[in-house]
């Protein structure tokens, strides 16, 4: 018993020295001015951070009731810390003094961890921070600490779970990106749901998208969003009543069901996610300059920062106009601190998609008017970041715009990946790709108006400097093209390939006139000036569909076929198009056409008029073959005939497209008898934007002179000049058609266009069916020399 008795004695002495440890530590803690501990504290974080800190107003410790702790743990205070004026100063090259300052910072720290030499701080409230950020041409900034080593790690660990502040100002001036922004953080007053932000958001972007695209684009986009929406919801419910039966539905259809916005357009969110998402606490708003550009802007954030818990997500929201660029975001954050991911619904607004590679570093083409909307997804990791905006929706000019893009961070260049398909394409919408719009749409985009009013090529630059930037792998369908009812386009699909500077089209690929157009396009920007290389195949085009506004057209046959090789240099379509060197050739098999237009083609005026009054009655194409010559962007006319039962017309002369110039000629000479034929040579002249297509007026006067001449002496004797004597002899078609099977070549960007071999030959006996004039028919000739339909055949299949 005497044993036990001294025990408790001792026990109870132990404790009450305990006691009266923790209650001179308290009476410490309370009584002791904290202020005499600024200079040290000072000090000691200036070492560490390597830049004058200083605690400037009191500096005070109390203790406060534990937050969240349960049982006797709740029993343990938690000491709170607190100080006033806290400033951390700027580099001497700085602008301003101070990099940061501090109206107050307060935290409470738990007590039992510091037994594990652990820190753990539950929140940390910053009032009124103040933060000037700057970075100079050189690369230097202000946010980068010496940090002081230590030659052996800390026993003691940091764990900060919550940031929260009220209102604050921060100030980002970076000479690099030639940007100078003040951003004001204040309170909202009152939480807001992130349900009741969305739909402000999707009312505020439409309205941005109808003063963009207007109110007939506008409306039809939210007609094309609520469409995917529901064919999203249709295939969700069908593939969940598949996969589960009822029950699988009606779960899916309760917990997995997208947040409704104001149109029935489709949220990040699920329901369920969404009633764990904070509501938002802070409202901010921004105005400056970036990239030497009107910024302004407004948006709403969490008023908490979670920094430990990083499956916590944390709301955001943006409504920022960079330019003539508008862009939105409403969604979450998950892990704020190391931004480890995103889910957002993303609007997009501009003049031109070029104009995002200032703020995002994507090389886009440039476009018309544009508004799209669609959910943002981004993984964040170190050179390893993901991007997505999936099932986006927009209008682009006239044209509807939908797909999927992937955005990988990768090395040595991101990759751009992805699909678009467009339901209805206006061709329109096309020209700016390729700077063809006009001078007033140039305007609009931004672009210099530097179109001159006599040139039909493009003359504005590619913008090769951005091709370096970033890779690409991107399709594009247009399944419908809506154009001129006389452009026999129909659709098109293209398969963009961009990699270190080379931009490749594999294919450029559009219907035409029943057949395809083909085109293989290689520009490779990486040297000055651009280098490329275009081969092209024509197949299938029908004749009546390559002329559908022309009547006379209605009843031809046959089809158009042809291959194209080129390479040339240059940085716009137009310098392209002057350096071009290679050959085109087509070739049109077993067709007929307007007997009309062969008589018009001779001048022959009275049987014009006679198959006018009395009938239309077709010719028989044997061959017809076109041979092209390109040198220096010079086209010459190696072969270009075209043989008929009635008549071979033959044309020879050349085109530029340096100065975009033509001046060729046509020679008719018809088979057969021909009374009152003014038959002549016919021109093309004149430039592309004014041609001119007339009689050779020598030739005409010629023979009219003849006429008056023959008149003088004896009245029927005038007639002899207006008669046409035959020329029967057909073109040598098997002999074209061997020609034409061999492949078009073009000689390496920037050297000279040689003649192929056998062209000559060939051009020479096309000739020489013009100039021999036999005196008889010679009806075993013409079926003899027409193109077989087996070789027409071979030829449409190499």
């Amino acid at each position: 018993m005497a044993v036990s008795r001294r025990a408790g004695k001792f026990f109870a002495w132990v404790l009450a020295v305990l006691a009266a440890l923790i209650a001179a530590l308290v009476v410490f803690i309370l009584t002791f001015d904290w202020n005499r501990a600024r200079p040290y504290i000072s000090d000691k974080v200036s070492e560490a951070i390597g830049r004058p800190f200083a605690i400037e107003g009191d500096l005070k410790v109390g203790w406060r009731h534990p937050v969240g702790e349960t049982g006797w743990r709740s029993w343990v205070p938690w000491p709170r810390f607190s100080a006033e004026n806290i400033t951390v100063a700027n580099p001497d090259w700085s602008k301003q003094k101070h990099f940061a300052t501090l109206d107050e910072i307060d935290f409470q720290v738990k007590v039992l961890p510091l037994l594990a030499h652990d820190i753990v701080i539950p929140a940390i409230n910053f009032v009124n921070p103040s933060v000037d950020l700057e970075r100079l041409l050189d690369g230097r900034n202000n946010w980068t600490f010496k940090i002081a080593s230590s030659s052996s790690p800390s026993e003691w660990k940091l764990e900060l779970h919550d940031i929260q502040f009220a209102r604050g100002n921060v100030a980002y001036s970076d000479q690099q990106k030639k940007a100078d922004v003040q951003m004001v953080i204040d309170t909202l007053g009152q939480p807001v749901p992130i349900g009741d932000v969305m739909k402000q958001q999707e009312e505020a972007s439409r309205g941005s998208s109808a003063q963009v695209v207007g109110k007939e684009g506008a409306s039809r986009l939210t007609q094309q969003v609520d469409a995917a929406a529901a064919s999203e919801a249709a295939a969700e419910a069908a593939s969940a009543s598949g996969a589960s039966g009822a029950a699988g539905a009606e779960k899916a259809a309760s917990g997995t069901a997208v947040v409704a916005t104001a149109s029935g357009a489709s949220a990040p969110q699920a329901v369920s996610a969404r009633e764990t998402v904070p509501p938002y606490g802070i409202g901010w708003t921004i105005k400056g300059t970036y990239n030497a550009t009107a910024l302004s802007g407004s948006g709403k954030v969490g008023g908490v920062l979670a920094v430990q818990d990083t499956t916590r997500p944390f709301p955001v929201q943006a409504d920022v106009k960079v330019g003539d660029t508008h862009i939105a975001v409403v969604g979450t954050v998950t892990d704020p601190v190391h931004l480890a991911a995103i889910d957002m619904r993303l609007w997009l607004q501009g003049m031109s998609a070029a104009h995002l590679y200032p703020l995002t570093g994507v090389t886009l083409p440039d476009t018309p008017p544009y508004a799209t909307e669609g959910h943002l997804t981004g993984q964040f990791k170190p050179d390893a970041s993901v991007f997505k905006y999936e099932n986006f929706t927009g209008r682009v000019g006239g044209s509807d715009l939908n797909g999927s893009m992937t955005y990988y961070a990768q090395k040595p260049r991101p990759l751009l990946q992805g699909e678009m398909v467009s339901n209805l394409l206006q061709f329109s919408d096309l020209a700016p790709v390729i700077g063809a719009d006009s001078n007033a749409s140039k305007a609009k985009r931004g672009a210099a108006p530097d179109q001159p009013s006599g040139k039909a090529l493009p003359v504005e630059e590619f913008r090769t400097d951005r091709w370096k930037a970033i890779d690409a792998d991107v399709t594009f369908t247009g399944r419908r093209i809506i154009k001129d009812p006389s452009l026999p386009v129909t659709d098109l699909y293209t398969h963009v390939v961009m990699k270190d500077g080379v931009l490749a089209l594999e294919p450029l690929r559009f219907g035409v006139a029943g057949g395809s157009l083909d085109s293989d396009i290689h520009l490779d920007g990486s040297a000055t000036p651009l280098k490329a290389r275009v081969g092209s195949q024509a197949r299938h085009l029908r004749l009546k569909q390559l002329f559908p506004t022309v009547k006379t057209m209605q009843s031809a046959l046959g089809e158009i076929n042809g291959d194209a090789a080129l390479s040339a240099t240059g940085n716009s379509p137009a310098a392209l198009a002057s350096t071009s060197n290679g050959e085109v050739k087509a070739l049109i098999t077993d067709g007929t056409v307007s007997r009309l237009y062969m008589e018009a083609a001779g001048l022959n005026v009275a049987n014009v008029v006679y198959e006018k009054l009395f009938g239309k009655r077709d010719v028989k194409i044997n061959c017809a073959a076109a041979d092209f010559i390109v040198t220096n962007g010079v086209l010459d006319s190696k072969v270009f005939a075209l043989d008929t039962d009635d008549a071979v017309v033959n044309m020879d002369g050349h085109i530029n497209l340096g100065d975009e110039s033509m001046d060729l000629n046509i020679h008719p000479h018809t088979k057969g008898f021909r009374v009152f034929s003014l038959r002549s040579p016919l021109y093309v002249k004149g430039t592309f934007k004014d041609p001119h297509v007339g009689v050779n007026a020598t030739a005409l006067a010629v023979r009219g002179g003849a006429v008056v001449g023959l008149g003088l002496l004896n009245p029927f004797a005038a007639l002899i000049p207006l008669i046409a004597p035959s020329n029967n002899k057909p073109l040598p078609c098997n002999d074209l058609l061997a020609q034409m099977r061999a492949r078009p070549d073009a000689p390496p960007a920037g050297q000279k266009m040689t003649t192929p071999r056998g062209v000559d030959a060939a051009a020479s006996a096309a000739n020489g069916a013009r100039l021999s004039v036999p005196s008889a028919p010679s009806p075993a000739l013409a079926p003899a020399t027409r193109m077989s339909p087996a070789s027409a055949a071979e030829y449409k299949g190499s």
